[in-house]
């Protein structure tokens, strides 16, 4: 849930408590001063029935107090709280049944005493009450409906340069030249990100740019001295005066070389992987490219004397030769070299999805490092770069590769392919 969305949840949830518990005390208040009213205008129509007694020195008749209904209690009490309550009023034009405000008081006609009730319709009170509230709903609605309103379009809208920039930072390539451009803002806060965001992914590209310049530098500069100290120890090999422990000597350092050669290579590759300067896309046939490298790999399997055993459908997509045939052949590598005499390799292409299956150590690689650059099981004489190549390619191209490990077979699955 977005952050707005959070913020208007938390807004609506608070507004309408606040709305909900002040209608509740708005209601009780106008009930109240209602009542009160009630209570002040019957307190004056007791005194007016005391100061008529006094003045006639008898009881009023009921025509004489208009609508209000009263009656007149005989009592031989000489003291009585004057009490208001609530009590059916019986309209006698309308006939029917309203809510009614009463109060009983002590009065003294002669030498008689009396207890006084008179009754007085609550249904104007209870209707003015009604349109308060009414009103009152209304304007909480409309107030509601503005808020959301607001919430949805005026503060989202407020924080659209935030979302810009998160956007910018979603797409952002270190290998990217194009500066982070963020939007012109009024809020101080936003307008501090932005100016971090673009400074901060402007030190990242160019360190990357310095450090992506050594390491190309660096892998070339090795290039001729690593050819020359290949090319004078085949020369030293081919020496017939040397002594058997020198040729194993020689034979180590040449072996060390070639592997430093090799990893010297894989390092560019992994550099133009990840800069993606590599040959342009092209229509390829995985199908053809597997069966062109297992008639390559055949020496090797021969060797080995393992059992091969292909399963291919036609499957076409665009992508690098090169890279694609760098994919294929670490697969084959990998199976074979990490193979047992004996052993089997299962190839299945179908679909959109090429499987690799090989014997090999009966335990299982790491699967959270496998595809990290320089892992390396422990019988492996490798450079450590393969998997790590591999990964690289299939996330240029956006497939997937999972490896697995069920019924004794290492298996390599590479999902995804895109086909045209």
């Amino acid at each position: 849930m977005k952050l707005s969305s959070h913020y208007n949840k938390v807004s609506i949830i608070i507004s309408v408590s606040v709305l909900l518990v002040s209608g509740v005390i708005y209601y009780l208040i106008i009930n109240h001063i209602a009542r009160q009213q009630l209570d002040n205008d019957l307190t004056e129509e007791v005194t007016e029935v005391v100061e008529y007694v006094n003045l006639n020195h008898r009881l009023p008749k009921q025509v004489e107090f208009d609508e209000d209904q009263t009656s007149f209690v005989k009592t031989g009490l000489n003291y009585y709280d004057t009490r208001f309550f609530d009590m059916p009023y019986n309209n006698l034009k309308e006939k029917k049944t309203e809510a009614g405000r009463a109060v009983s008081a002590l009065i003294k006609a002669g030498d008689t005493n009396y207890i006084v009730t008179i009754a007085e319709s609550r249904e104007e009170t209870e209707y003015l009450i009604q349109i308060i509230s009414a009103i009152t709903v209304a304007l909480t609605t409309v107030l509601l409906a503005i808020l959301v309103i607001t919430n949805r379009f005026v503060l989202n809208g407020l924080w659209k340069p935030f979302y810009n920039i998160l956007e910018q930072v979603k797409r952002f390539n270190v290998a990217d030249t194009n500066k982070v451009t963020v939007m012109k803002t009024n809020v101080d806060e936003f307008e501090d990100l932005g100016d971090a965001v673009t400074k901060m992914s402007a030190r990242v590209t160019m360190d990357y740019q310095g450090l992506k310049t050594f390491t190309e530098n660096a892998s070339h500069e090795m290039m001729t001295p690593l050819a020359v100290i290949t090319s004078k120890l085949d020369m030293l090999i081919q020496d017939e005066s040397l002594k058997a422990d020198q040729f194993a000597q020689i034979t180590d350092i040449y072996s060390a070389a070639g592997k430093l050669s090799r990893l010297n290579q894989s390092l560019l590759l992994l550099v133009k992987i990840d800069n993606n300067l590599l040959p342009e896309a092209e229509k390829l046939n995985i199908k053809n490219i597997i069966l062109e490298k297992a008639q390559q790999f055949q020496e090797m399997i021969a060797n080995k004397n393992i059992q091969l055993s292909i399963e291919l459908i036609d499957v076409e997509l665009n992508a690098s030769r090169y890279l694609v045939d760098v994919l294929v052949n670490n697969l084959f590598s990998n199976a074979i070299r990490h193979n047992k005499n004996g052993g089997k390799i299962e190839i299945e292409l179908s679909g959109n999805q090429l499987i690799f299956r090989n014997t090999g150590d009966p335990k299982p690689l790491e699967q959270d490092a496998i595809f990290e650059r320089f892992y390396k099981s422990s019988a492996s004489d490798g450079t450590g770069l393969g998997l790590a190549i591999m990964k690289n390619i299939c996330t240029l191209y956006n497939f997937e590769i999972k490896y697995s490990f069920k019924k004794g077979m290492h298996c390599f699955l590479v999902g995804g392919l895109k086909t045209t």
